[in-house]
């Protein structure tokens, strides 16, 4: 679906505010949240607390940092890989397994895994320091074991992507396996195709209105979540024209779903200033922020301290369609919330822009688990 004369093409200004309003919704519950989204980004750096907890925070009602992690076993909810890590609806599981990686283990590393997989199995869920005493004390450890809790560590990893181990929860932030298995999905060309259009689909609806370059690097990233279908992603970026609206804006082609209008003035946005973590779906892709803002947007967190212009682990901040600058928080020893913020083109002057930011560093405080912030 494209655009015509007797519909013509969002503005910049138009795709903004689409942009904004179809991904941070009105707070919903957890589980809504999640299927809405599609796909939550994790990471495990807290700044002042992790990315997946900082994405939902926006979405889900008095969300607290820390609630996806304790709810998790009570969910239908996976952690797995689709373009990153992160968390999605079990229902998109049959999407990407069983998956095939492009890269096979030698045989040392085939029979170390063999060997961790048969005592998840007969364990049930599994830690990974379970692991190092199951095999020191039952003498079940070869010499290459070496007693290295990252070896087993990175095994289960591997496992977890190869289709054999799920995470079963986590305690004290680190994963706990449990063996899976799963259905074998039909390999019929029509098949592959359909389950590579699906994943496309997450894609665009996740972080749609998106400029063809960005679709094409998001389709390369599903090699990542489903790499043996690498082809037929790929081609299905090659119908995009066919299967989404798109339209020509300042010489580039940009996309979203075929069923959404970013024309509608139902996207409406309200007046709260908004701290977003850098792998949020509004800010997510890089290209995509410069072109509907006009500024670049830099993750520095594994940039060296002298050579960080915006901070360690800024946040955009969001105000109205405005993305004025950032934001770096930090917890002082006493627990208080301390703050640094940078514009673009000046901090605002007013008392609205104070009082926002005021209500802002509140709800951070109060999502932290703070009395409030300094």
């Amino acid at each position: 679906m494209s655009t015509t004369a007797a519909t013509p093409a969002p503005s910049l200004e138009e795709l903004r505010r689409y942009a904004i309003a179809r991904s941070l919704f009105r707070p919903t519950t957890l589980p809504t949240a999640i299927r809405k989204l599609g796909f939550v980004q994790a990471d495990p750096m807290r700044a002042p607390a992790r990315a997946q907890d900082l994405i939902l925070r926006h979405r889900v009602k008095d969300y607290r940092a820390g609630d996806l992690e304790r709810r998790y076993t009570r969910l239908a909810v996976e952690e797995d890989c689709f373009v990153n890590y992160g968390f999605l609806p079990r229902q998109h599981l049959a999407l990407l397994h069983p998956r095939e990686p492009r890269r096979s283990w030698d045989a040392k590393t085939r029979a170390q895994a063999e060997q961790l997989l048969a005592v998840v199995r007969e364990r049930g869920p599994t830690h990974p320091k379970q692991l190092l005493e199951e095999f020191s004390h039952h003498g079940r450890m070869p010499g290459y074991w070496g007693g290295e809790l990252n070896v087993s560590t990175q095994l289960l990893d591997g496992l977890h992507y190869r289709s054999q181990l799920r995470v079963k929860r986590r305690d004290a932030g680190t994963r706990v396996y449990e063996a899976v298995q799963h259905p074998e999905a039909e390999q019929s060309p029509a098949a592959r195709q359909a389950r590579a259009e699906a994943l496309l689909d997450m894609v665009v609806a996740l972080y749609a209105p998106l400029p063809a370059p960005s679709l094409g690097y998001l389709t390369s990233l599903l090699g990542y979540g489903a790499p043996q279908l690498r082809t037929e992603t790929r081609q299905a970026f090659q119908r995009a024209k066919a299967r989404y609206a798109h339209a020509q804006i300042d010489g580039r082609t940009w996309f979203w779903p075929a069923d959404e209008n970013p024309r509608s003035k139902r996207h409406r946005l309200d007046t709260q200033l908004r701290m977003l973590a850098p792998f949020d779906p509004v800010v997510w892709d890089r290209r995509r922020f410069q072109l509907l803002w006009g500024w670049e947007y830099k993750f520095e967190a594994y940039t060296p301290a002298p050579k960080r212009k915006m901070g360690h682990y800024a946040l955009p901040l969001l105000w109205g369609d405005a993305m004025l600058g950032w934001a770096n928080l930090r917890l002082e020893k006493d627990g208080r919330l301390q703050h640094e913020l940078g514009f673009v083109h000046g901090r605002p002057k007013g008392a609205a822009f104070k009082l926002a930011l005021e209500e802002e560093l509140q709800r951070v405080s109060e999502f932290l688990g703070l009395d409030s912030p300094a």
